[in-house]
C-alpha cells in the first residue's frame, strides 16, 4: 500500500466495464462496486453506461476537471449521471445538476444520482429537486424508463444559463487536497 496525498492506492484494479487497469484506491472500490450494482441488479447493460466522462472550465485562470463517473443511457440517449464522493450529499447536488445540463451537447440530461456510499439522492435536474433519498433511490431499468416519461430531456443550455452552469462546476470541483497540494489520483 502506497500513499498518494490523502489517498491510500492498493495497487491497481481492473475497471467492471471497460477492463482498463485504474489505481485501486477506496473511492474507485465502490465507484466499481456501483458500476457492478447497476448492470448485476438494476438491469442495465454495460453498454448503457460510459464511466469517467469529464467536462472542463476556465474561469479566472483556473482550471477545473470535472468528472462524471458514470453516465447511463436509454436508447442511445443520455438520460442519468451518476456521481460519487465522501461526505455530504447536499454539497454535491448543484455540481451534479449542472454537470447533467451541461454534459451531453445533445440537450440537457433530466436525471442525476449523487452518493457518498452510505447514502444517496435522486435529483431531476430542471429546478434541482430531490425525487428521492436512500441507496434505493438508484433507479432500476424499468423505473428510469418511467422517470424520463415523467422528466423527459431539455434542450441544450446557452448564453448566460450555460455559463453560470460552467461556473457552478469550476467553483465546487475545484479539489484542494488536504495537504494542499494536486490531488494525483
Amino acid at each position: 500500500m502506497q500513499q498518494t496525498g490523502h489517498h491510500f492506492v492498493y495497487g491497481t484494479l481492473k475497471d467492471y466495464l471497460s477492463g482498463e487497469e485504474l489505481p485501486d484506491t477506496d473511492d474507485e472500490r465502490f465507484r466499481q462496486s456501483l458500476a457492478r450494482l447497476i448492470v448485476e441488479e438494476k438491469g442495465f447493460t454495460k453498454e448503457e453506461l460510459e464511466p469517467r466522462l469529464a467536462l472542463e472550465t476556465c474561469f479566472n485562470s483556473i482550471f477545473v476537471r470535472s468528472v462524471i463517473d458514470l453516465t447511463v443511457s436509454l436508447g442511445g440517449q443520455r438520460v442519468m449521471i451518476l456521481r460519487y464522493g465522501p461526505g455530504s450529499l447536499v454539497t454535491r447536488e448543484k455540481p451534479a445538476v449542472a454537470a447533467a445540463r451541461l454534459l451531453d451537447a445533445s440537450g440537457c440530461i433530466p436525471l442525476a444520482i449523487v452518493t457518498n456510499g452510505q447514502d444517496a439522492e435522486l435529483l431531476e435536474t430542471t429546478a434541482g429537486k430531490v425525487l428521492a433519498i436512500g441507496m434505493t433511490a438508484l433507479p432500476d431499468r424499468v423505473r428510469l424508463k418511467a422517470l424520463v416519461r415523467e422528466y423527459p430531456p431539455r434542450p441544450p443550455l446557452s448564453g448566460a444559463e450555460r455559463e453560470r452552469n460552467l461556473r457552478v462546476l469550476n467553483a465546487f470541483d475545484l479539489e484542494v487536497c488536504c495537504r494542499k497540494e494536486q490531488c494525483r489520483v
